[in-house]
Protein backbone atom coordinates (compact mmCIF):
# COMPACT_ATOMS: atom_id res chain seq x y z
CA UNK A 1 0.00 0.00 0.00
CA UNK A 2 1.49 3.69 -0.74
CA UNK A 3 1.60 5.59 1.80
CA UNK A 4 1.45 9.18 -0.25
CA UNK A 5 -1.12 10.60 1.05
CA UNK A 6 -4.22 10.49 -1.85
CA UNK A 7 -4.70 14.13 -3.72
CA UNK A 8 -8.69 13.77 -3.94
CA UNK A 9 -8.73 11.71 -0.05
CA UNK A 10 -11.73 13.92 1.53
CA UNK A 11 -8.99 13.96 4.43
CA UNK A 12 -6.48 16.04 2.83
CA UNK A 13 -7.47 19.59 3.51
CA UNK A 14 -7.77 18.71 7.46
CA UNK A 15 -4.58 16.57 7.69
CA UNK A 16 -2.73 19.46 5.66
CA UNK A 17 -4.13 21.43 8.01
CA UNK A 18 -2.48 19.77 11.16
CA UNK A 19 0.78 19.25 9.45
CA UNK A 20 0.69 22.87 9.37
CA UNK A 21 0.16 23.44 12.54
CA UNK A 22 2.39 20.82 13.95
CA UNK A 23 5.39 23.04 11.82
CA UNK A 24 4.20 26.28 12.08
CA UNK A 25 2.84 26.57 15.07
CA UNK A 26 4.48 24.05 17.24
CA UNK A 27 7.96 24.37 15.57
CA UNK A 28 8.30 20.98 14.46
CA UNK A 29 11.07 20.18 12.33
CA UNK A 30 10.28 18.98 8.74
CA UNK A 31 11.68 15.50 9.50
CA UNK A 32 9.65 14.65 13.00
CA UNK A 33 6.93 16.38 9.97
CA UNK A 34 7.24 14.02 7.58
CA UNK A 35 7.33 11.05 9.85
CA UNK A 36 3.91 12.34 10.90
CA UNK A 37 2.44 12.69 7.32
CA UNK A 38 3.63 9.42 6.40
CA UNK A 39 2.20 7.53 9.87
CA UNK A 40 -0.71 9.62 9.05
CA UNK A 41 -1.39 8.92 5.35
CA UNK A 42 -1.20 5.41 5.82
CA UNK A 43 -4.40 5.93 8.56
CA UNK A 44 -6.05 8.11 6.22
CA UNK A 45 -5.99 5.38 3.78
CA UNK A 46 -7.68 2.84 5.97
CA UNK A 47 -10.37 5.28 7.30
CA UNK A 48 -10.93 6.00 2.85
CA UNK A 49 -11.25 2.03 2.72
CA UNK A 50 -13.99 2.36 5.26
CA UNK A 51 -15.71 4.62 3.30
CA UNK A 52 -14.99 7.80 5.88
CA UNK A 53 -15.36 10.75 4.73
CA UNK A 54 -14.50 13.62 7.59
CA UNK A 55 -12.82 12.99 11.04
CA UNK A 56 -16.41 13.32 12.85
CA UNK A 57 -17.51 9.76 11.21
CA UNK A 58 -14.43 8.08 12.90
CA UNK A 59 -15.36 5.86 15.85
CA UNK A 60 -12.95 4.32 18.26
CA UNK A 61 -13.15 0.63 16.30
CA UNK A 62 -11.96 2.46 13.44
CA UNK A 63 -9.03 3.48 15.31
CA UNK A 64 -9.01 0.61 16.85
CA UNK A 65 -8.86 -1.60 13.45
CA UNK A 66 -5.98 0.50 12.46
CA UNK A 67 -3.90 -0.06 15.13
CA UNK A 68 -4.45 -4.24 14.92
CA UNK A 69 -4.02 -3.93 10.86
CA UNK A 70 -0.09 -1.97 10.94
CA UNK A 71 0.46 -4.22 13.78
CA UNK A 72 0.03 -7.39 11.81
CA UNK A 73 0.14 -5.72 8.20
CA UNK A 74 -3.48 -6.51 7.19
CA UNK A 75 -4.05 -3.45 5.39
CA UNK A 76 -1.43 -4.14 2.94
CA UNK A 77 1.43 -2.09 4.67
CA UNK A 78 4.59 -3.68 6.54
CA UNK A 79 3.62 -4.86 10.03
CA UNK A 80 5.15 -2.99 12.67
CA UNK A 81 6.88 -3.66 15.99
CA UNK A 82 4.53 -2.64 19.22
CA UNK A 83 7.09 0.35 19.31
CA UNK A 84 6.31 1.68 15.93
CA UNK A 85 2.90 1.05 16.59
CA UNK A 86 2.70 2.95 19.48
CA UNK A 87 4.46 5.45 17.23
CA UNK A 88 1.85 5.31 14.70
CA UNK A 89 -0.84 5.67 17.46
CA UNK A 90 0.08 8.79 19.43
CA UNK A 91 0.29 10.34 15.29
CA UNK A 92 -3.34 9.66 15.04
CA UNK A 93 -3.81 11.02 18.52
CA UNK A 94 -2.31 13.96 17.82
CA UNK A 95 -4.41 14.84 14.92
CA UNK A 96 -7.99 13.37 16.30
CA UNK A 97 -7.36 15.62 19.80
CA UNK A 98 -7.05 18.81 17.10
CA UNK A 99 -9.65 17.76 15.07
CA UNK A 100 -11.48 17.90 17.99
CA UNK A 101 -10.06 21.31 19.16
CA UNK A 102 -10.74 22.73 16.05
CA UNK A 103 -14.12 21.90 15.84
CA UNK A 104 -14.44 19.12 12.96
CA UNK A 105 -15.36 16.42 15.25
CA UNK A 106 -17.41 16.13 18.23
CA UNK A 107 -15.39 13.50 20.10
CA UNK A 108 -11.80 12.20 20.10
CA UNK A 109 -12.59 8.57 19.52
CA UNK A 110 -8.44 7.88 19.70
CA UNK A 111 -9.22 8.21 23.98
CA UNK A 112 -9.95 4.73 25.11
CA UNK A 113 -7.47 3.09 22.41
CA UNK A 114 -4.37 1.20 23.52
CA UNK A 115 -1.31 0.45 22.10
CA UNK A 116 0.23 -3.08 22.12
CA UNK A 117 2.45 -3.79 24.53
CA UNK A 118 5.85 -3.46 24.61
CA UNK A 119 8.16 -6.22 25.63
CA UNK A 120 10.90 -5.01 28.10
CA UNK A 121 13.88 -6.64 27.41
CA UNK A 122 16.52 -7.16 29.71
CA UNK A 123 19.39 -4.77 29.16
CA UNK A 124 22.87 -7.00 27.92
CA UNK A 125 25.18 -6.94 30.84
CA UNK A 126 28.12 -8.17 31.05
CA UNK A 127 29.22 -10.71 33.73
CA UNK A 128 32.27 -9.32 36.06
CA UNK A 129 34.77 -11.97 34.48
CA UNK A 130 33.95 -10.77 30.74
CA UNK A 131 34.39 -7.31 32.38
CA UNK A 132 37.62 -7.79 33.65
CA UNK A 133 38.74 -9.00 30.43
CA UNK A 134 37.40 -6.16 28.43
CA UNK A 135 39.33 -4.00 30.56
CA UNK A 136 41.99 -5.98 30.69
CA UNK A 137 42.10 -5.74 26.80
CA UNK A 138 42.02 -2.11 26.72
CA UNK A 139 45.24 -1.73 28.64
CA UNK A 140 47.35 -4.19 26.25
CA UNK A 141 50.17 -2.57 24.19
CA UNK A 142 52.26 0.75 24.90
CA UNK A 143 51.92 3.84 24.51
CA UNK A 144 49.66 6.78 25.96
CA UNK A 145 46.48 5.10 24.33
CA UNK A 146 45.82 1.97 26.27
CA UNK A 147 46.45 3.86 29.32
CA UNK A 148 43.60 6.46 27.95
CA UNK A 149 41.58 3.73 27.03
CA UNK A 150 42.12 1.78 30.12
CA UNK A 151 41.32 4.39 32.46
CA UNK A 152 38.17 5.82 29.69
CA UNK A 153 36.33 1.76 30.16
CA UNK A 154 37.37 1.66 34.32
CA UNK A 155 35.98 5.14 35.20
CA UNK A 156 32.29 4.05 32.38
CA UNK A 157 32.34 0.55 34.16
CA UNK A 158 32.86 2.26 37.92
CA UNK A 159 30.26 4.93 37.64
CA UNK A 160 27.56 3.90 35.62
CA UNK A 161 28.50 6.92 33.50
CA UNK A 162 27.21 7.75 29.85
CA UNK A 163 29.49 8.25 27.24
CA UNK A 164 28.81 11.60 27.19
CA UNK A 165 29.93 12.33 30.21
CA UNK A 166 32.48 10.60 30.88
CA UNK A 167 33.90 12.08 27.88
CA UNK A 168 32.77 15.63 28.70
CA UNK A 169 34.56 15.46 32.01
CA UNK A 170 37.72 18.27 32.86
CA UNK A 171 40.48 17.39 34.56
CA UNK A 172 39.29 20.12 37.06
CA UNK A 173 36.47 17.94 37.72
CA UNK A 174 38.54 15.11 38.78
CA UNK A 175 40.31 15.26 42.49
CA UNK A 176 42.25 12.41 43.52
CA UNK A 177 41.79 13.22 47.11
CA UNK A 178 38.07 13.06 46.86
CA UNK A 179 36.86 8.94 45.77
CA UNK A 180 34.05 11.34 43.80
CA UNK A 181 33.29 12.19 40.93
CA UNK A 182 30.77 14.97 39.62
CA UNK A 183 28.84 13.84 35.91
CA UNK A 184 27.17 16.59 33.89
CA UNK A 185 23.99 14.77 32.90
CA UNK A 186 21.08 15.40 30.63
CA UNK A 187 19.23 18.54 30.63
CA UNK A 188 21.85 20.15 32.41
CA UNK A 189 21.81 18.31 35.50
CA UNK A 190 24.62 17.12 37.82
CA UNK A 191 25.03 14.11 40.10
CA UNK A 192 27.74 13.05 42.19
CA UNK A 193 28.97 9.01 42.08
CA UNK A 194 31.14 7.57 44.25
CA UNK A 195 34.68 6.01 42.30
CA UNK A 196 36.89 2.67 43.10
CA UNK A 197 39.93 2.60 43.81
CA UNK A 198 40.63 0.54 40.36
CA UNK A 199 39.84 3.24 38.40
CA UNK A 200 41.13 6.16 40.27
CA UNK A 201 44.48 4.36 40.30
CA UNK A 202 43.78 4.23 36.28
CA UNK A 203 42.80 7.25 35.86
CA UNK A 204 45.80 8.90 37.69
CA UNK A 205 48.14 6.81 35.57
CA UNK A 206 47.03 8.08 32.67
CA UNK A 207 46.65 11.96 33.64
CA UNK A 208 50.29 11.43 34.73
CA UNK A 209 51.75 9.00 32.08
CA UNK A 210 50.00 9.35 29.12
CA UNK A 211 47.88 12.77 28.95
CA UNK A 212 50.68 14.85 28.71
CA UNK A 213 51.89 13.15 25.41
CA UNK A 214 48.79 13.61 23.89
CA UNK A 215 48.60 17.01 25.14
CA UNK A 216 51.95 17.93 23.23
CA UNK A 217 50.17 16.86 20.01
CA UNK A 218 47.74 19.78 20.83
CA UNK A 219 47.97 22.12 17.45
CA UNK A 220 46.06 24.73 19.38
CA UNK A 221 45.66 25.82 23.01
CA UNK A 222 45.74 22.33 25.14
CA UNK A 223 42.30 21.39 25.78
CA UNK A 224 40.84 21.29 29.39
CA UNK A 225 39.46 17.77 28.84
CA UNK A 226 40.44 14.42 30.82
CA UNK A 227 40.20 12.28 27.84
CA UNK A 228 42.14 13.63 24.43
CA UNK A 229 42.81 12.01 20.97
CA UNK A 230 46.03 11.54 19.35
CA UNK A 231 45.72 15.74 17.98
CA UNK A 232 45.42 16.62 21.83
CA UNK A 233 41.87 17.56 20.90
CA UNK A 234 38.57 16.69 23.53
CA UNK A 235 37.86 12.79 22.61
CA UNK A 236 34.39 12.11 20.98
CA UNK A 237 31.82 9.79 21.62
CA UNK A 238 32.61 8.23 18.46
CA UNK A 239 36.69 7.64 18.97
CA UNK A 240 35.51 6.66 22.56
CA UNK A 241 33.24 3.71 21.24
CA UNK A 242 35.97 2.80 19.16
CA UNK A 243 38.11 1.87 21.54
CA UNK A 244 35.42 -0.06 23.02
CA UNK A 245 35.00 -1.69 20.05
CA UNK A 246 38.93 -2.14 19.96
CA UNK A 247 38.92 -3.76 23.58
CA UNK A 248 36.17 -5.83 23.06
CA UNK A 249 37.42 -7.16 19.99
CA UNK A 250 40.75 -7.74 21.75
CA UNK A 251 38.56 -9.43 24.50
CA UNK A 252 36.74 -11.89 22.44
CA UNK A 253 33.57 -10.17 23.14
CA UNK A 254 30.63 -9.22 20.64
CA UNK A 255 27.31 -6.58 21.47
CA UNK A 256 29.43 -4.43 23.55
CA UNK A 257 28.60 -0.89 23.71
CA UNK A 258 29.30 2.04 25.85
CA UNK A 259 26.20 1.39 27.10
CA UNK A 260 26.65 -2.16 28.19
CA UNK A 261 28.96 -1.17 31.19
CA UNK A 262 26.47 0.93 32.29
CA UNK A 263 23.99 -1.85 32.00
CA UNK A 264 26.59 -4.01 34.07
CA UNK A 265 27.43 -1.29 36.72
CA UNK A 266 23.67 -1.52 37.32
CA UNK A 267 23.19 -5.06 37.37
CA UNK A 268 25.93 -5.61 39.52
CA UNK A 269 25.01 -3.15 42.08
CA UNK A 270 21.53 -4.47 42.36
CA UNK A 271 23.16 -8.37 42.02
CA UNK A 272 25.17 -7.54 45.39
CA UNK A 273 22.17 -6.33 47.06
CA UNK A 274 22.43 -2.70 46.71
CA UNK A 275 18.79 -0.65 47.13
CA UNK A 276 17.16 0.36 43.49
CA UNK A 277 16.83 4.06 44.78
CA UNK A 278 20.59 4.23 45.14
CA UNK A 279 21.13 2.92 41.66
CA UNK A 280 19.06 5.52 40.65
CA UNK A 281 21.04 8.41 41.77
CA UNK A 282 24.09 6.83 40.87
CA UNK A 283 22.27 6.39 37.10
CA UNK A 284 20.76 9.83 36.99
CA UNK A 285 17.45 8.11 36.39
CA UNK A 286 14.34 10.74 36.82
CA UNK A 287 11.90 8.00 37.62
CA UNK A 288 12.95 4.36 39.63
CA UNK A 289 10.89 2.88 37.44
CA UNK A 290 13.49 3.06 34.74
CA UNK A 291 15.94 1.64 37.02
CA UNK A 292 13.81 -1.31 37.88
CA UNK A 293 14.08 -2.86 34.52
CA UNK A 294 17.33 -3.93 36.34
CA UNK A 295 15.56 -6.04 38.82
CA UNK A 296 13.61 -8.68 36.40
CA UNK A 297 15.24 -12.16 36.96
CA UNK A 298 16.15 -13.93 34.41
CA UNK A 299 15.81 -17.33 34.42
CA UNK A 300 18.93 -18.69 34.80
CA UNK A 301 18.47 -17.08 38.29
CA UNK A 302 15.45 -18.46 38.92
CA UNK A 303 16.25 -21.75 38.28
CA UNK A 304 19.40 -21.49 40.33
CA UNK A 305 17.19 -19.90 43.56
CA UNK A 306 14.82 -22.70 42.96
CA UNK A 307 17.37 -25.57 42.70
CA UNK A 308 19.14 -23.91 46.12
CA UNK A 309 15.89 -23.30 48.23
CA UNK A 310 13.26 -25.46 47.60
CA UNK A 311 13.29 -28.90 49.28
CA UNK A 312 11.91 -30.84 46.49
CA UNK A 313 14.31 -29.07 43.64
CA UNK A 314 16.90 -32.09 43.52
Amino acid sequence: MPIALEADSPFAAPLREYLDHLRVERGLSANTVAAYRRDLARYVAHLDMLGRREPGQVSEADVAGYVEAVRTGDDGGAPLSPSSTARALAAVRGWHRFAHAEGLADADPTTQVQAPTRLRRLPHALSVTDVALLLDAAGAGDGPLPLRDRALLELLYATGGRISEIVGLDVDDVDHDVPILRLHGKGGKQRVVPVGSYAREAVAAYLVRARPQLVAAARKQGSPAVFLNTRGARLSRQSAWAALQTAADRAGLSGVSPHTLRHSFATHLLGGGADVRVVQELLGHASVTTTQIYTMVTPDALREVYAAAHPRAR
